[in-house]
């Protein structure tokens, strides 16, 4: 089977920084190397949506794929440079906490990089994604061992998502995405909901209440609030063809409460 390497970022697509580590990839990596896109419109230096993205998008990949992250704030400092392997995955990029929110530290293994020789030289202050990560990335797509490219053992920042809270009274969570639609995807497991009919339940965020669930977007009116089981088996609510974070004036890390209604 083909290497295969994605790439995200928070580089966007108006200037050349993708481009040049694509070329890096091309030009150090195996000649049937594969190149795919996960997403380069990340928010700038925004951990937790690259973490939440890669996540949810690896979960669809063949075994043993490298997947290059490069939403890096530190750049340049003392932060470290890793690889990563989890859920038979192989992942490079800055040691900022991306990798402990994405694999919550379950069945990983890491390697601190120190090897420059494998490195593309001079390195800049400023653009690792290049200079160390695409490399590194390349080598790996070879065939070379993350032993002879850093050292075993090295134990990840570590950032948590913070947890949501059930009770016999209802369920307290927070927003932890918003993605391009505009959907508020919360931390709530949508299994928590299993069994709640309507009426049983209000939903709580921002301003807004709702009290059924439903299966997709358009099953209500457009301009309408929606609450559904998305495609990551959280718990979303949403604006029909609208932009929920702007029009119900709920940022990210806004709290998601859900009151369960006894009779």
């Amino acid at each position: 089977m083909p290497a295969r390497i994605t790439l995200t970022t928070d580089f966007g697509l108006e200037d050349h920084y993708v481009a040049s580590m694509k070329g890096i990839l091309l030009s150090m990596g195996p000649s049937d190397l594969q190149l795919i896109d996960i997403s380069h419109m990340i928010p700038a230096n925004d951990i937790m949506a690259a973490s939440w993205t890669v996540r949810e998008a690896v979960r669809s990949f063949p075994d043993d794929t490298i997947h290059l992250v490069v939403v890096d704030p530190g750049v340049g400092t003392d932060r470290d440079a890793v690889i990563v392997r989890w859920n038979r995955q192989w992942f490079v990029g800055p040691d900022n906490g991306l990798f402990s929110l994405m694999t919550e530290q379950e069945g990983v293994e890491s390697w601190k990089l120190n090897q420059p020789s494998y490195w593309k030289e001079p390195v800049s202050n400023t653009f690792h994604g290049r200079d160390i990560f695409a490399p590194i990335a390349a080598h790996l797509a070879n065939g070379v061992s993350p032993e002879k490219m850093g050292v075993a053992g090295h134990e990840l920042l570590t950032w948590r998502w913070v947890e949501p809270i059930l009770d016999h009274d209802g369920i307290r969570g927070w927003v932890a995405h918003i993605d391009r639609f505009g959907n508020l995807i919360s931390n709530i497991p949508g299994s928590w909901m299993d069994g709640r009919e309507q009426g049983s339940f209000k939903i709580y965020v921002g301003n807004t209440i709702i009290d059924a669930l439903h299966p997709t977007f358009g099953a209500v009116e457009a301009g309408d609030e929606v609450a559904y089981i998305g495609s990551s088996g959280m718990l979303e609510v949403a604006v029909n063809q609208g932009h929920a974070g702007e029009l119900l004036g709920v940022p990210k890390g806004s709290q998601l409460t859900v009151v369960f209604q006894h009779t």
